[in-house]
């Protein structure tokens, strides 16, 4: 029982992260394996399930503000989908203590990249799509290349796909709803991949309950989303992020 309330918990906190700001899904891989001690594949296959609700959820809010690219963010998906098998596979053929300290590297430059970017004004925003919107390669090397670090490192998506199509050139709310719709097409092959890895009976109920209190915390953490200073919440996440993947890689515990 102490166990099926921690990951529920932890779906309701992280989820309610993710819809407040659009960061933290990366920590849930690292509370599945890091403090319940699932398997690499159990943490990963529960992880992606919830990104699918987020990202399905987020982009969805961000389609109504007319904040979400489609045309360019399926083009994305495209690549992503190739590449999230590619970094299964990746991470199917690579020890599991290895992809653990992948894991927490990613962890910890997530919370680094988290803590140093600034966030631009509205005014400062490009009002014109990157030029790379118009490369077709291009763009489906790059969600290739995201999906693959992505399916194989547990990171969700939007913290690493995010800042890169910022420096690319793509308005920052554009960029945050591209890279949650983006997230569900890195989550499908993950989940698909991952679960095949797992004893499907033992891991189904708890999948149910990370599914159901993930979706109610991104929803309770989009609807506050206004009333929540997001600059010092998303310093948290980081700082946060920072100590526990520094200890981890530590061996503090």
């Amino acid at each position: 029982m102490g166990t099926w309330l921690m990951i529920g918990a932890a779906n309701i906190v992280v989820g309610a992260l993710v819809g407040l700001c659009g960061v933290a899904g990366f920590l849930l891989p690292m509370f599945y394996t890091a403090s319940l001690g699932m398997s690499v594949s159990e943490g990963l296959a529960l992880s992606f399930a919830a990104f699918i609700v987020s990202g399905a959820l987020g982009s969805w809010n961000y389609k109504k503000a007319g904040n979400l690219d489609v045309k360019f963010g399926l083009k994305l998906s495209a690549g992503s989908l190739a590449g999230a098998v590619l970094g299964v596979k990746l991470n199917m053929i690579i020890p599991e203590d290895k992809v653990k300290i992948l894991l927490y590297l990613v962890v910890l430059l997530s919370g680094i990249s988290i803590l140093l970017r600034k966030d631009k004004k509205e005014t400062e925003e490009k009002t014109e799509g990157a030029s790379i919107g118009k490369n077709l390669p291009a763009v489906l090397l790059l969600g290739a290349v995201t999906g693959a670090i992505c399916s194989m490192s547990g990171a969700g998506g939007p913290v690493l796909v995010m800042p890169l199509l910022v420096v690319l050139g793509i308005p920052v709310r554009t960029a945050v709803g591209v890279a949650l719709f983006n997230s569900v097409f890195i989550g499908i092959p993950a989940v698909a991949g991952y679960l095949s890895q797992c004893r499907i009976h033992k891991i189904l109920p708890v999948l149910l309950l990370a599914l159901i209190t993930h979706g109610a915390g991104v929803y309770f953490g989009s609807k506050n989303a206004a009333r929540i200073n997001q600059k010092l919440l998303k310093k948290g996440i980081a700082v946060f992020s920072i100590i526990i993947a520094a200890c981890k890689l530590g061996g503090v515990f």
